[in-house]
């Protein structure tokens, strides 16, 4: 409505009115015959009447189509709030399908190990600039949880509890090379170790490491871990062999190993705060 003011028709239309006065005042100063002067006045001012009659149904038109433009802009509101409210629908059925995706396979996982013990946990935090995808969760030593629990998202292992605070604890991840764990082929039994990579972390890939050059690990391979630490159980799946490469700097040979789940999506996970020790397991790794 400014810009309508400021515009040059609207100027011109105030003009024109302006003159329609001055010309309104002359004529009644004259009276009503008609002088030489009327006749000059009405000559001059019959274009002015014309112009502003057309200005003024073009006034109108602008304000028909900025009430029309309202409304669709109105309709258009309408129509994106009720499209932020199906996002907003379909946000809330994807957590809860992974949330019931996490349960399922826990669930497997706690009917196959009876002795398993869980605490559910929701990420509360991400370190932006930790390149291994350390995170937070929202449960700690109040909840039983202890440096060096697993954490599982569901069947497959993420990673343990590097740091457990009273109200929460820090999580370092299958990606982090000071991660590490007993691992196994469960095709082929050899058995290893998993840690993290840096030279792999672009791809979000861990490691299986010090491997024969004779191998029978192959693409598609799945690794466990092996259950020879305290706080880590036989059989918790780790992920699946994207590769296998030969070290640069030893005549050893490694596995890429590609985790179950995707680290960096996952909103809540499940620390394994118990389970029954297998005979013959160490104390560590």
């Amino acid at each position: 409505m400014k810009d309508l003011f400021k515009s040059s028709r609207f100027k011109l239309v105030v003009i024109i009115i302006a003159l329609l006065l001055v010309g309104m005042f002359i004529s009644a100063a004259n009276g009503s015959s008609k002088s030489a002067q009327s006749s000059i006045i009405g000559t001059v001012f019959a274009p002015a009447h014309w112009a502003a009659s057309k200005i003024s149904d073009g006034i109108d038109t602008i304000f028909e189509n900025a009430k029309g433009d309202t409304e669709y802009e109105e309709k258009i509101d309408s129509l994106q709030q009720e499209i932020g409210e199906l996002q907003d629908q379909l946000a809330d059925y994807e957590n809860i399908q992974a949330q019931n995706e996490l349960y399922r396979d826990a669930l497997e996982l706690k009917e196959e190990n009876e002795d398993y013990e869980f605490v559910e946990a929701s990420v509360t935090g991400r370190d932006s600039a930790n390149p291994y995808c350390t995170f937070t969760i929202s449960k700690g030593t109040l909840n039983g949880v202890e440096d060096g629990d697993a954490v599982l998202y569901g069947k497959y292992l993420i990673g343990v509890i590097k740091k457990a605070y009273p109200a929460y604890s820090v999580v370092s991840t299958l990606l982090d090379p000071d991660f590490s764990v007993s691992a196994y082929d469960i095709t082929s039994n050899e058995i290893s170790y998993v840690t993290g990579s840096a030279e792999l972390t672009e791809d979000r890939y861990c490691k299986f490491e010090n491997l024969d050059s004779s191998t029978k690990i192959s693409y598609g391979s799945i690794i466990a871990t092996a259950g020879i630490s305290a706080n880590i159980p036989k059989g918790i799946i780790i992920g699946t062999v994207k590769d296998i490469s030969d070290e640069s700097t030893s005549i050893a040979t490694y596995a890429a190993v590609e985790p179950g789940t995707d680290i960096e999506k996952i909103s809540k996970c499940l620390v394994l705060t118990d389970f029954a020790a297998e005979s013959g397991d160490a104390d560590d790794d």
